[in-house]
């Protein structure tokens, strides 16, 4: 089995990682975590064989939390920002574990080898509305649609903004606070500068015990943390909006915007004709109801 990892990540990897990280690298919340999506009830913390990839080609999936439990392979992808592309980039973080994993077994003998079955969960708690529950799939981005593919993988996106996923999140505790204080954040963040507006979201949870133990004992770490992941998370959100200023010029947007107005089109076609992202055109119908775009 592997060594166990520390119960918080140190402090020179925080800046690659989420709070989200943080939180789920104490195995036993980790523990809850799968208890609480899977419906089991493992009180063994021993149990989690962590093998996640250290400094992996494919961090740009930067949460990446991968674990073993009686042969059952869960990797966990925290994102702020959704993207049909995660089966592929998953595809690839996957094979990786793989091949760690069968590094010392004959992978060209007779004998089949027994690898741990996977399973795939998004946690995703961007800004742009998403459902509770979406499934992801490969096969989805070939170029030509194979009713029945040669090669398939499954991901399970769960929307763990505060509102959603109400059963899970009465389940996991420290799911439901971690949403709690990501909305204290960004609400606050709104009216006042980012380093005071994260100051009193702390200050706040651990006064009303949300994930107080964890933001008392590492406070400074999270809060520098947070100050990244929020800054982060607007230069993405900035640079979308570049993009859809350069769709405007070529007519693209226009476009989209007169299929929204006929009601007459799923988002899905509308996708497909125009190239826009989801949160593109969510942005868009934003736009539309405060009459910004004509």
């Amino acid at each position: 089995m592997a060594e166990k990892q520390t119960d918080v990540l140190t402090t020179n990897r925080m800046y690659k990682s989420r709070i989200f990280a943080m939180l789920f690298s104490d195995r036993n919340e980790l523990l809850k975590l799968y208890n609480a999506i899977n419906g089991t009830s493992y009180d063994d913390q021993d149990l989690l064989q962590v093998n996640t990839l250290e400094n992996a080609i494919y961090m740009s999936m930067q949460n990446d939390v991968s674990f073993i439990i009686e042969m059952r392979l869960n990797l966990y992808e925290h994102q702020s920002t959704y993207s049909p592309n995660l089966p592929v980039r998953y595809l690839l973080y996957v094979a990786d574990v793989y091949s760690d994993y069968t590094k010392d077994m004959n992978l060209y003998g007779t004998k089949a080898v027994k690898l741990p079955t996977p399973k795939f969960v998004i946690f995703y708690n961007g800004q742009a509305e998403q459902p509770d529950r979406k499934e992801l799939k490969l096969s989805e981005l070939f170029s030509i649609p194979d009713a029945d593919p040669s090669l398939e993988l499954k991901a399970v996106m769960l929307n763990i903004n505060k509102g959603h996923n109400r059963k899970l999140m009465e389940t996991c505790r420290t799911l439901e606070d971690y949403a709690e204080y990501t909305f204290r954040v960004r609400e606050y963040a709104a009216e006042m500068p980012l380093d005071t507006a994260v100051e009193q979201a702390i200050t706040e949870c651990i006064s009303e015990g949300i994930l107080a133990d964890f933001l008392r004992k590492n406070r400074a770490e999270a809060k520098k943390v947070s100050i990244y992941e929020y800054d982060e998370e607007r230069h993405m959100r900035q640079n979308r909006e570049e993009g859809m200023e350069e769709g405007y010029s070529q007519g693209i947007i226009q476009i989209a915007v007169n299929m929204l107005k006929l009601k007459e089109f799923t988002d899905a076609q509308i996708r497909e004709v125009t190239g826009l992202e989801q949160e593109q055109l969510d942005e868009l119908k934003k736009n539309i109801n405060k009459n910004q775009i004509g």
